[in-house]
């Protein structure tokens, strides 16, 4: 393959990576506390693509890692009094099918038995680590530290936690996060909990609009370089042919 061939089919594979993650953001542009995805672009040096010919080796564009955005989002108010609002850096700890997860998706309700939950069925969990039960039809009051109370009786606190380490938990699904550091993750410092507010995501959908079509054009002008350099190559060969 020779080399304008080469260099863009490795920016079309990059680019098709973004198009994947800009396409998953737009996706979940109204899910309650999703944190949108970006890439990082590097290049790589491919000796191996010059071996035939002298020269400097090529450099491919290539997606080297993706990055979590976890700025704040919009908070939303709500009719739910179940329904928290994180303000500040940190995460609720649900307890999950496998361990704790983590989520700044703060839509909960009442369970059968009492117990606040999420939309999945996972159980909202207090500083000991225990879910949470309520007396169902009785007027809730949420403190911005996450203490609930009822009737003037406190009936527990919030667990809301953080990591110093951005890279100590990854994506589970559209709104939750798992710890893969193995350390445990620390009290959450200046974080504030909103009564009847959930987090809206932080993915811009007419910015996220904007970076598609962009992308999209980008792939196409490599698709076009390739289609050049096949007819420039034809053309040479036809050429050749042709003398003597």
């Amino acid at each position: 393959m020779d080399q304008i061939s080469l260099i863009a089919a490795a920016g079309m594979q990059s680019r098709m990576q973004s198009l994947d993650i800009v396409a998953n953001n737009l996706a979940n542009s109204s899910t309650g506390g999703y944190k949108g995805d970006n890439e990082f672009y590097t290049v790589f040096t491919s000796e191996a693509a010059n071996e035939d010919g002298p020269g400097v080796p090529t450099t491919l564009p290539m997606v080297q890692k993706h990055w979590t955005d976890f700025s704040q989002g919009l908070l939303e108010s709500t009719s739910n009094p179940l329904d928290m609002g994180l303000q500040g850096k940190g995460f609720f700890a649900v307890a999950g099918p496998s361990g704790p997860l983590y989520t700044r998706h703060g839509s909960f309700h009442l369970s059968p038995t009492g117990t606040i939950v999420n939309a999945d069925g996972y159980a909202l969990l207090d500083r000991t680590g225990q879910s949470i039960k309520l007396t169902p039809n009785q007027p809730l009051e949420l403190s911005h530290d996450g203490t609930l109370s009822q009737n003037g009786q406190a009936l527990g606190q919030v667990q809301l936690v953080d990591f110093t380490d951005p890279g100590a938990v990854a994506k589970q699904g559209h709104s939750y996060f798992q710890n893969v550091s193995g350390k445990a993750p620390a009290d959450a410092a200046d974080l504030q909990v909103y009564q009847g507010k959930v987090e809206a995501s932080n993915v811009s959908a007419p910015h996220g609009a904007m970076r598609l079509v962009s992308l999209t054009r980008q792939f196409e002008m490599m698709q076009k370089a390739i289609s050049i350099a096949s007819e420039m190559g034809r053309q040479a060969i036809e050429q050749v042919a042709k003398v003597g």
